[in-house]
């Protein structure tokens, strides 16, 4: 897998958490990781490799999800 898809996850993963952390909020376990290559999508055939990383945002409790639904509505009403 690329170095620059690695790096661009976890941009990503680390932006999530600073937003959700701005409004209160923390996931237990955020974490990049690569596709399964057998699955077929994301696969470079020719590599045998996967072209992407995914960010793994984890599980989290009722109240977190919760939390976390509230947010993106009241983002999503503006």
């Amino acid at each position: 897998m690329s170095t620059n898809k690695v790096s661009e996850a976890l941009a990503a993963r680390d932006a999530l958490a600073a937003a959700l952390t701005r409004v209160g909020i923390q996931l237990p376990s955020m974490d990049v990781r690569s596709p399964w290559l057998d699955a077929g999508d994301g696969e470079d055939e020719r590599k045998g490799k996967a072209t992407y990383a995914l960010v793994h945002l984890g599980v989290c409790s009722a109240p977190v999800a919760h939390a976390l639904a509230g947010v993106i509505m009241k983002g999503a009403e503006r």
